[in-house]
């Protein structure tokens, strides 16, 4: 069973992150430069890919678009605590709010970073445990590696999949690079100079 960091700690993972198979596109070139045309934005996935999509039986975490589309389906594995969703870093946090009553009725919410340079994922998470007050399980997959650890857990991640050719162990440490924070954020409303009291000047 594979594992992820949930909070300070190593544990088994028993949610299974569902995907849509990997599209094969060309590479385009542009003056004679490989360019990535994918930084803010994908290919819509079809109905079909959405009915076509294999998704076992146990916990699972599914892609938002098959939320959307299979929700009478998949009610009641939400209703058993089997079911979570996540997000590509380009999806709109909206289609999921207006989808559900309460998005605490989801096990687990994942964010996907694409890759290490993308932060959008971190405002994602910020809104989500702010603006719209989920309390459950955030977990960070994807391009997820050591040195974003600190900062992913300021914005309000609390579970982190790490890279499978990344050590978990080393990974752990990521949640610890520094004793102290100066701004306020999600783990810590409070700035430093809030949380420190100072002498009167003699």
């Amino acid at each position: 069973m594979p594992k992820i960091i949930l909070h300070d700690r190593i544990v088994e993972d028993d949610w299974q992150v569902v995907q849509f198979p990997i599209k094969q596109e060309p590479v385009r070139k542009q003056a004679g430069k490989l360019v990535i045309f994918r930084i803010t934005g994908e290919q819509a996935i079809s109905a079909d890919e959405v009915a076509a999509l294999q998704i076992p039986s146990g916990k699972v975490i599914v892609p938002l678009a098959a939320w959307l589309g299979r929700k009478q389906e998949l009610a009641p594995r939400l209703s058993a605590g089997q079911l979570g969703v996540w997000l590509d870093s380009y999806e709109l946090l909206e289609n999921l709010l207006g989808s559900i009553d309460d998005i605490n009725k989801f096990g687990v919410i994942a964010v996907n970073f694409p890759r290490f340079v993308d932060g959008r994922g971190f405002s994602m998470a910020t809104l989500l445990r702010t603006r719209h007050g989920y309390r459950g399980e955030l977990r960070a997959i994807g391009d997820v590696l050591q040195d974003q650890l600190f900062y992913m857990r300021r914005v309000g991640f609390n579970a982190y999949a790490i890279r499978a050719d990344k050590s978990i162990e080393s990974a752990l440490r990521g949640l610890t690079d520094f004793s102290e924070t100066y701004q306020s954020a999600v783990d810590e409303p409070l700035p430093l100079f809030r949380r420190h009291s100072r002498s009167p000047a003699p």
